[in-house]
């Protein structure tokens, strides 16, 4: 199930699903430890005047949004048969590792009702079952998770008084479905601890006169020893989760402030997107620099696997989208995970975990024929150097490059300018969509806009035999990518190329990486009979006729596939592409009209919330794969910089 809304600080990020309950909750590195397993959830139920409902049960209606710029919950779930409202306002402390939820209760019957509120809870630390312990403490009323060094403390309270009932148990273990079950009665049996795979519920309790409301307000403190969270306890009950909630609000209304205020043309709901996408993608940015894909763990990929790791390339066209929106120091971080991550060799691997270690992977080590090969995508090593260009162009900061040439710059360029074949492209490597080895039109544009950046590096710090070489290559690969890669009877640009001996076997599928990297990187001229061909086989052979529009990523994709009738899904990233293209092609403001059209049409695939899926169903619109997806996010947020920058040149 996607996310409806997430939340978080850097150290801590909560997903929910589509019935408020929390479904993700990482902590101590955002993406690498999920305290819920897949079967897992948090349940939240509500029993009044003898009748009890979980709030996944079809009777509520539920609405889920933010906050006005800010990451803050804004959620209202009514259910008309039990006469109650409740509304959500959710945080996640910026200073601290705290998920407070305020729960209003509204009472729309019309006499006195006693309410309970009922909080469940299916942690699985480490994100593994078993030898889990939950233990309730009476000396400052609160239930304690613990597993070696991972603790979840839950606290609460109304009109202060303290959680009203409790219980722990079992839970998806021993033919027990957990204490949740013991709570649809309104009363909880009162079991002090548990260990094994188990969970736990606990009541908030309180009297409310017709349309009278009241808050129950209760907190999820994350630590790695007893005395972390304790001592997270007690500062919210010192504090206060209204002052927390309240100082959380500012500071993230405060963080959107340096985003542009002019917004020229663009309608309420794009500036409103723009915002709630910087947003989702700060809560997927480790504080230690990773990029978090999606922290949705229910989009399981391949071998049940999700998209909770660092691609590189995700990363570097995230750290673009941050330095156009002036977020420099969020972008600096990635570029110091990049440093520390690169490999001796000078290439990046598939993916990384947020802890820097290596991620899983399904590239191989070995050809059909049985020759060693770099299990990598060489884009994801180019444009990692592409994007530090554009941050130094942002931040004029040349100590922190002179810092990281010779280990990240020097390592990388040295790599891509040796790794190349005989006809003066990149070696065979991977895809941008981790599917197909070959040599990659996409892949030669991201290198050679990678060796151009890399050699103005050089020239910036006075290394002349460097930015030489890196100029040369630069040049060199061009001059490949035309004579090998452009497709003269098609009039576009090959998804790839393979040479054996002396001859070339093109993959003739028409690809929107391969249009979108001849004017991404630079290659083409816009006005050159090349680069307008390829847009027009792009249009034709790559939007989606018919059903919801947008752009497929390649003919014949069968990735999560809905229609056989269209090449493929639409994806927001490549729809997108095609608005980047139109706008730096424009030459008066008129031009700028289809891009403008393809930011509402992202705007109408976003979900209540803000979340952007991956992709959409063709005919519905309706939101596939991993959901949020930072790369999505981040391309919306370069795009429309794109667009203002491009409208200010017309005034």
């Amino acid at each position: 199930m996607a996310k409806s809304l997430v939340l978080g600080n850097g150290s801590m990020l909560v997903g929910f699903d589509n019935h408020a309950q929390i479904k993700d909750l990482y902590f101590d590195y955002v993406g690498l430890e999920n305290h819920l397993t897949e079967e897992a959830e948090c349940k939240i139920g509500i029993w009044v005047e003898g009748m009890f409902s979980w709030l996944d049960d079809p009777m509520w209606q539920l609405t889920i949004d933010y906050q006005p710029e800010s990451l803050a919950s804004k959620i209202e779930a009514i259910n008309q048969n039990l006469n109650l409202k409740l509304t959500f306002l959710d945080v996640v402390y910026n200073e601290k590792n705290i998920l407070v939820r305020n729960i209003t209760i509204k009472n729309l019957a019309k006499s006195k009702r006693n309410i309970r509120l009922f909080l469940n809870h299916q942690f699985r630390m480490y994100g593994t079952h078993g030898k889990d312990t939950v233990y309730y403490d009476p000396k400052d009323h609160t239930v304690v998770h613990y597993k070696g060094r991972r603790l979840a403390l839950i606290g609460g309270r109304v009109d202060g008084n303290y959680m009203s009932d409790y219980t722990v148990g079992l839970s998806g273990i021993e033919g027990r479905e957990g204490t949740w079950k013991d709570a649809e009665d309104g009363i909880l049996s009162k079991n002090a601890i548990e260990h094994g795979t188990c969970d736990s519920t606990v009541a908030f309790e309180k009297s409310a006169d017709a349309g009278q409301t009241f808050t129950v307000s209760y907190w999820i403190c994350m630590g790695k020893t007893l005395s972390d969270v304790k001592d997270l306890h007690f500062y919210v009950d010192k504090k206060s989760p209204e002052h927390i909630t309240e100082s959380t609000i500012d500071f993230w209304r405060a963080w959107l402030g340096k985003t542009e205020k002019d917004f020229g043309d663009l309608e309420q709901g794009v500036r409103e997107l723009f915002q709630k996408s910087l947003l989702i993608i700060r809560t997927h940015v480790d504080n230690t620099g990773g990029i978090l894909a999606s922290g949705d763990s229910n989009m399981l990929q391949y071998g049940k696997d999700n998209y909770a790791y660092i691609w590189h390339r995700d990363g570097a066209l995230t750290a673009i989208a941050l330095d156009a929106a002036g977020y420099h120091e969020v972008a600096r971080k990635f570029f110091e995970f990049s440093n520390a991550t690169i490999t001796e060799y000078g290439y990046f691997f598939h993916k990384y975990r947020p802890d820097k270690s290596l991620g899983s992977s399904w590239h191989g080590w070995i050809t059909p024929d049985g020759h060693h090969r770099l299990p990598i995508q060489e884009d994801e090593t180019a444009l990692v150097i592409s994007a530090l260009w554009k941050h130094y162009e942002g931040t004029s900061d040349l100590e922190f490059i002179e810092n990281i040439y010779n280990n990240l710059i020097k390592k990388a360029s040295e790599f891509m300018v040796g790794f190349r074949n005989a006809n003066g492209l990149p070696s065979a490597t991977y895809d941008i969509w981790e599917r197909v080895w070959g040599v990659h039109t996409f892949t030669a544009g991201a290198v050679y806009d990678a060796l151009s950046s890399a050699a103005k590096f050089a020239g910036l710090l006075g290394k002349e035999k460097d930015q030489e070489r890196y100029a040369r290559g630069a040049e060199e690969l061009k001059a490949a990518i035309i004579k090998h890669l452009y497709n003269k009877q098609g009039n576009y640009f090959y998804k790839y190329v393979d040479f054996e001996e002396g001859h070339e076997l093109h993959d003739e599928t028409v690809d929107a990486s391969s249009f979108y990297a001849m004017f991404k990187f630079g290659v083409l001229a816009l006005d050159d009979p090349m680069m307008k061909s390829s847009l027009e086989t792009f249009r034709a052979k790559l939007i989606c006729k018919g059903g919801v529009g947008g752009v497929a990523r390649f003919e014949g994709d069968t990735y999560c596939q809905a229609d056989k009738s269209t090449p493929g899904n639409p994806w927001i990233v490549t729809s997108l592409w095609l608005a980047q293209y139109y706008i730096v092609s424009a030459r008066e403001k008129a031009h700028l009209a289809p891009a403008k059209e393809i930011l509402e049409w992202v705007v109408a695939r976003a979900w209540t919330s803000g979340v952007l899926p991956e992709q959409v169903d063709p005919n519905t619109g309706l939101g596939l794969s991993a959901t949020p997806l930072t790369w999505s996010h981040a391309e919306y947020v370069t795009t429309v910089k794109m667009y203002l920058d491009k409208l200010k040149e017309f005034k």
